[in-house]
């Protein structure tokens, strides 16, 4: 899986359809329309994100690598 920053991952989920809710601290908040899933993208500077917190989020987001 490559390493992918929480900016870098949001503008990826942007791409496919979601929405920014709302800024809390450092978290992005992004929802879909009529979905109850929310994804908390956190974003601290260009740091990448942990490859166990980066699968998850692209299960529930249905990105795919190819997507990145």
């Amino acid at each position: 899986m490559k390493s992918l920053s929480g900016r870098d991952f949001a503008k990826a989920v942007e791409r496919k359809g979601w929405i920014l809710l709302r800024v809390h601290g450092s978290h992005d908040i992004y929802g879909r329309e009529g979905s109850t899933v929310r994804l908390s993208i956190p974003v601290h500077a260009s740091h990448p994100l942990k490859a166990g917190l980066l699968g998850h989020l692209m299960k529930m987001a249905e990105v795919s690598e190819e997507d990145l």
